[in-house]
């Protein structure tokens, strides 16, 4: 099936659709979707014709319908992603068809379930469709779209985390009205910690979006400067360098490429990258990314470079590692020829290979690398040409004058106007070398006149630009490039006219050509002031000519302004259209066309008149000016047929509408009288409903009831609890005082068990002390009648020895004492056992009472000792009394020892 068939089936089927939103129709439609997709006509889509445009605009209508089903919605977005592969479409798409308001609408229906497939599958399309394109903030759900984006980002879905901090980085990138959106939420300090936060992410793609994202929004704030300051900027660039030479991906590549070419438009960060004391290595590191890389990677690389060029330094550093003497190249092949071992990379033939790809392949690569071309040898112009950059020129200029050179194969408009606008950066190289005079003598040696008229032969025959001066200025994109390809090879023969051979007879021939009125007006009319600037000298140049058409460029001027000035009062007076609009044809009214005509026949019966009036113009050129305003109206002609068509198609269109409106209106009658009887249906629902809301309103009120019982039963609850608590409280704190008086009846039990032994102990001496005695009272009682006559002092003696013995009864009673209050402490222990309130006192008792019995302890010894002190006495006494005697009681032994 052919792309016009598939396109047609696919409108009906859309229309079909709209009309009756079944399964079927939508099953029929995804099918055609699908068949349109394996057609691969994404470049006939994003054309610009009628039936594509219809097409288009249909299905993204119904993308962003929210009735459409989800799956229907995701068979679209998949077609348009498909066709958002190359800039221009992603363009056309953009401007066009406004696809980011519809991509921001369906986030917005499906934002309460963000992780439904369709929104995982737009925010993928819609970060393509952002990236590098300034997205206006008057989109319909921006505002929308940017709360989401930020809500997301702040969220722990880590699915979501990476598409969303993408789509967001290229929204905040270089448009200040959703900088100014971003920075004026309430919570962007809290945003600015998660982004901060994310610099630590173990992904290198989600630290560069976020870094991204802080540069586009604080880079000139005081978060910026603390976040760019010159202790931790160093970092950031290690870290830049290493995602560009050793990123994860083309995606992470590409953002930190533009993460530092936006940090090089700050010039104290472009200062503080020329003393980063590891740029040498980082640029050669760079540098070698060039060999080996595809297309993309090797277009941001190249970016890359020409951003570094804006800063002097560092285009002094570039330059000199890229412009080296070829000596070391050619012998590094040789080796590599001889030996097999491969050289260390050259960037200079890497730039070479960049800059002379072929048309067919992407542009941007060839057109980057001869910018930054100019870019290094505006440098040597600066400073004085090396050896190195001379021998490095030798080899550049064959490959540029070869790109200069005319195909041999037809091309189409879109090959032409590669071709021209590559010539166009060629041309800027070569005015740069032309501006010193040593690489200038180095280009003349190489450059012919023969290839600059070649040049301009090609341009204006393949750029449109021979149609005459009606053609207005802004009606082909591709005439404008070629004109200012054509002035700039005309500024170049006008360079070198002195010192090319024959180059100075070609530029003023050149000059003379009728045909070199086109590209001179349209650069007179341009709103540029380097093509104004550039035709005025070419013009000052060519007006002493004899040939030169003046008259014929005025006339052209004069028609480009007056197309200039009607084309303003069109669309003034022309209303605002919703949806796409045709584009507008450049052509009069048809009124005036016939006024003109006539016009013109008059001038042409009265042109003896004219060359009377004006002898110094010849008939020629006023019969050159009538024919090129003859080739003119035909072309306004065939401008207003197109037109015509155009119209007549639009009222076809109209009639289909009115048609549909007829079906729709029919449609909607039917559907009021479906709802009138709904609404009779809900009148009588709502009467049966009114009485179960009076009952619901008395079960509300018993039930309100209820609650407040229930809270005043909580709040009870709640006393109970706290008086709980603070019970258990006490019970935890007599637990740890009853713990405590446990341990002291411990050890007052173990002091009154040490108590009991010594007093064991004092009884057991209380008893020998009895024996002692007794035995004392036997001696005495035989003694008594043995001594019976001595004198008085054995009488004193005697008496003493019952002070003794009435001093034993006294300790006898005092060991009984002892005894009664060793039962009372048994009492008081048993006492303290029953009562744990009153132990601390009991125990104070009974250490007072310990120390008292040892106190009473103490007394006693001293008294036993004195007693046995007396009885030594005693002893001697006795002695005595047996000396005295004369030893009459030599054979009886008197023992009075204890």
């Amino acid at each position: 099936m052919d792309a016009t068939t598939c396109l047609k089936s696919m409108l009906l089927v859309i229309r079909q659709y709209r009309n009756n939103r079944s399964a079927a129709n939508a099953s029929q439609l995804k099918r055609q979707i699908d068949d349109l997709a394996g057609v691969k006509c994404g470049r006939l889509l994003v054309s610009g014709q009628v039936l594509p445009s219809e097409c288009l605009s249909g299905l993204v209508e119904l993308a962003g319908d929210p009735n459409t089903s989800p799956a229907l919605t995701g068979t679209i977005i998949s077609l348009l992603a498909q066709l958002a592969s190359d800039d221009e479409s992603r363009e056309a798409l953009l401007s066009s068809y406004n696809l980011t308001g519809t991509l921001a609408s369906v986030i917005h229906c499906n934002s309460a379930t963000p992780r439904e497939p369709v929104v995982l599958q737009c925010l993928p399309v819609l970060q393509k469709l952002t990236y590098n394109m300034r997205i206006p903030h008057c989109t319909p759900y921006m505002d929308e779209l940017i709360a989401f984006l930020i809500h997301h980002v702040q969220s722990p879905n880590e699915d979501l985390t990476m598409p969303c901090l993408g789509v967001l980085a290229n929204l905040c990138r270089s448009n200040p009205f959703v900088q100014t959106h971003v920075k004026s939420l309430s919570h962007v300090k809290a945003f600015y910690r998660t982004l901060i936060n994310f610099l630590a992410h173990s992904s290198l793609t989600v630290v560069v979006f976020a870094l991204s994202i802080l540069a586009s929004l604080t880079l000139n704030e005081e978060v910026g400067e603390k976040l760019f300051h010159a202790k931790n900027i160093y970092q950031t660039f290690q870290l830049i360098f290493n995602i560009i030479v050793n990123g994860d991906g083309t995606l992470t590549c590409k953002y930190a490429v533009d993460l530092l070419v936006d940090l090089l438009k700050n010039p104290k960060i472009a200062d503080y990258l020329t003393r980063y004391e590891h740029f040498s290595l980082c640029l050669s590191q760079v540098l070698g990314l060039l060999h080996g890389k595809d297309p993309d990677s090797a277009a941001k690389v190249l970016e890359l470079l020409v951003a570094l060029c804006s800063v002097p330094g560092l285009r002094r550093q570039l330059c000199q590692s890229v412009l080296r003497a070829p000596g070391p190249r050619l012998q590094a092949l040789a080796k590599k020829d001889g030996q097999g071992r491969g050289p260390e990379p050259d960037p200079g033939l890497a730039l070479l290979q960049w800059a002379s790809l072929p048309l067919d392949r992407p542009e941007t690569c060839y057109l980057q690398a001869l910018t930054l071309f100019a870019e290094l040898f505006e440098e040597v112009a600066v400073s004085l040409p090396s050896g190195s950059a001379r021998a490095f020129l030798d080899l550049l200029l064959p490959v540029l004058l070869g790109l200069l050179q005319g195909p041999g194969m037809p091309l189409s408009e879109l090959q032409v106007k590669k071709h021209c606008v590559r010539a166009a950066r060629v041309m800027d190289l070569l005015l740069v070398l032309s501006s010193h005079d040593e690489m200038k003598m180095q280009v003349s040696q190489q450059l012919s006149s023969q290839l600059c008229v070649s040049q301009v032969e090609l341009l204006l025959s393949n750029s449109h630009m021979d149609t005459g001066f009606g053609c207005p200025a802004t009606s082909s994109d591709l005439s404008q490039v070629g004109a200012e390809v054509v002035l700039k090879v005309l500024q170049l023969m006008s360079q070198f006219k002195q010192v090319v051979r024959d180059m100075e007879t070609s530029f003023y021939r050149i000059l003379q050509d009728q045909r070199m009125v086109t590209p001179l007006s349209l650069a007179l009319a341009s709103d540029r002031r380097e093509h104004v600037q550039t035709a005025l000298r070419i013009l000052l140049e060519a007006a002493p000519l004899p040939d030169f058409p003046a008259i014929v460029l005025g006339e052209c001027i004069a028609a480009n302004n007056a197309y200039r000035h009607r084309e303003v009062e069109l669309s003034i007076q022309s209303p605002p259209t919703l949806g796409r609009t045709f584009p507008t044809m450049s052509a009069n009214p048809p009124s005036s066309s016939p006024h003109s005509i006539h016009n013109l026949i008059e001038k042409l019966q009265s042109g003896m008149e004219l060359q009377e009036q004006v002898k110094d113009v010849r008939v020629s050129e006023i019969m050159d000016v009538y024919e090129q305003k003859i080739c003119a109206l035909a072309s306004k002609e065939s401008r207003l047929q197109d037109l015509l068509e155009a119209k007549a198609l639009a009222l076809s269109q109209a009639d289909r509408l009115i048609a549909q409106y007829r079906c729709q209106r029919a449609q909607a009658e039917a559907e009021a009288r479906k709802l009138a009887s709904l609404l009779k249906e809900a009148e009588r629902r709502k009467e049966e409903l009114q009485g179960d809301l009076s009952t619901q309103m008395l079960e509300a009120e018993r039930t309100k009831a209820d609650i407040e019982q229930l809270l005043q039963h909580n709040t009870r609850l709640q006393t109970d609890s706290q008086e709980h608590q603070s019970l258990k409280g006490s019970y935890n704190e007599l637990l740890h005082r009853y713990s405590e008086c446990e341990r002291m009846l411990k050890e007052l039990q173990t002091a009154h068990i040490s108590l009991n032994k010594q007093a064991d102990t004092l009884r057991k001496q209380n008893e020998s002390l009895k024996l002692h005695q007794d035995r004392l009272l036997t001696q005495l009682a035989e003694q008594e009648e043995q001594i019976k006559g001595l004198d008085s002092d054995l009488q004193e003696r005697g008496g003493e020895i019952s002070d003794l013995q009435q001093e034993l009864k006294r300790q006898d009673e005092r060991s009984k004492e002892r005894e009664r209050e060793r039962m009372d402490m048994e009492d008081t222990i048993d006492v303290l056992r029953k009562e744990l309130n009153k132990t601390e006192q009991a125990r104070k008792d009974a250490s007072i009472k310990a120390s008292s019995l040892e106190l009473q302890k103490s007394q006693l010894e001293a008294k036993l000792q004195k007693k046995d002190e007396e009885l030594s006495k005693h002893g001697q006494m006795l002695a005595m009394i047996h000396t005295f005697t004369g030893g009459k009681l030599k054979n009886e032994t008197v023992n009075l020892s204890l």
